[in-house]
């Protein structure tokens, strides 16, 4: 941390993750004039590359190999205040932080993430990581996984995605296929039952990759259930205990494990500050991603109320609209840049395979390979294996990428 008693900033960037480092990165790189004017408040001391968690939680890669202290991350030129906001005050172009300090802004980037809300399912806190119970939306959990994949023995396996919106909307489905290959390795297959529990309406929301998931399902004799929201485990009595969102009628289920995926949402402080839309999240244009009421105030990524899937590639396509307009705003000029909407979901469906879905506010596949990205390929599993975690790490952090 860079030690500093400045209180008064030209720039303020809310959250320290993958959002936050790479705005903070890409705008020191176009102008030197906002070297040291740029603060990035985060209290965390660890970073993460949360997409491949999923694989972690498969036994592919170590749960170490996705993180990195916070500072390694941090451009040189922007000041880390390592703190927490607690308020807004954007009539007065101010955060407060845990420490009772006040920081002023000439512009703010919020950049906050998304809030795992374990407490919303009753018994999940207490029961995580043991009982059968697992989960890869968690670094310290993320291990429990892949113990109770490769010592699962039969029996009924659930894996449950919330009726919320979840960072990585096909994360929830992934390592229920990878699961699938490994008990099919381990012999244990034939007396499983994998069951796929969702409070979703479909298997995935554009119908080109819906219709080559539902084959995988069918392939991997998959039982799918839908608008079904997890809302309680019974650790003593291994049930999982659902509600039907079309009937609000209450569903037991039984499992030797389960994978959980807890219910997700605005960080609390976003939510009851005057950043937040009715849904809770910050309140941007779609296109331009500033503010709906504050001129000054840009949101990006997962605390934003953009319609698009919340993904690590959205960002990567929103950080430059957020930079160029920012710029454009501090010399006076008007907005150009435009952000369309662009997401990306890399769908592992086993051990070296993947489905590569990419697309746009219109629900409409935006592809970059010259191939049909709804077939399974080897070449796509390596590219988010190796590929995708190097650029990260080395592309869109320091805002080359």
């Amino acid at each position: 941390m860079e030690a500093t008693q400045r209180t008064r900033y030209k720039l303020v960037i809310v959250g320290g993750g993958s959002a936050g480092i790479s705005v903070a990165a890409r705008l020191l790189r176009q102008s030197r004039a906002l070297i040291g004017q740029i603060a990035i408040i985060d209290p965390a001391s660890k970073h993460y590359y949360q997409p491949l968690w999923t694989l972690a939680g498969a036994g592919v890669v170590s749960r170490e190999s996705t993180e990195r202290d916070e500072a390694s991350v941090i451009p040189k030129g922007a000041v880390w205040i390592q703190d927490a906001v607690t308020k807004f005050l954007p009539q007065n172009n101010t955060v407060m932080t845990a420490s009772g300090t006040a920081v002023h802004y000439d512009f703010l980037v919020v950049a906050a993430g998304i809030q795992i809300d374990w407490g919303k399912v009753k018994g999940l806190k207490e029961s995580i990581g043991k009982h059968g119970v697992c989960s890869n939306y968690s670094y310290d959990y993320v291990e429990s996984t892949w113990e109770q994949i490769r010592h699962f023995q039969g029996g009924n396996a659930l894996f449950t995605n919330p009726n919320t919106p979840v960072k990585c909307g096909g994360a929830p489905q992934k390592i229920m296929y990878l699961a699938d290959d490994s008990f099919r390795k381990t012999k244990v297959r034939s007396r499983s039952t994998v069951r796929f529990v969702s409070g979703a309406a479909a298997i995935f929301g554009v119908k080109k990759y819906a219709k080559a998931l539902q084959k995988v399902i069918e392939r991997k004799q998959i039982e799918t259930i839908f608008k079904h929201n997890l809302v309680e485990i019974v650790a003593d009595k291994k049930q999982a205990i659902f509600e039907n969102l079309d009937t609000k009628a209450q569903v037991a289920m039984p499992y030797e494990m389960i994978h959980v995926v807890p219910p997700m949402s605005a960080p609390d402080f976003i939510k009851h500050s005057p950043l937040a839309a009715a849904d809770g999240w910050v309140d941007v244009d779609p296109f331009t991603l500033q503010h709906a009421r504050f001129p000054n105030i840009f949101g990006i990524g997962d605390c934003t109320n953009l319609p698009t899937s919340k993904t690590g590639a959205a960002i990567r396509k929103q950080a430059p609209v957020v930079v160029q307009n920012v710029l454009s705003l501090l010399e006076g000029k008007p907005m150009t840049e435009r952000y369309d909407g662009y997401t990306s979901c890399p769908l592992v469906t086993g051990y070296g395979k993947l489905i590569l879905a990419e697309f746009d506010y219109e629900l409409n596949p935006r592809e970059t390979f010259p191939f049909d990205q709804s077939k399974e390929r080897l070449s796509m599993y390596w590219l988010k294996k190796e590929l995708l975690p190097r650029m990260y790490w080395h592309g869109m952090l320091p805002g080359k990428l």
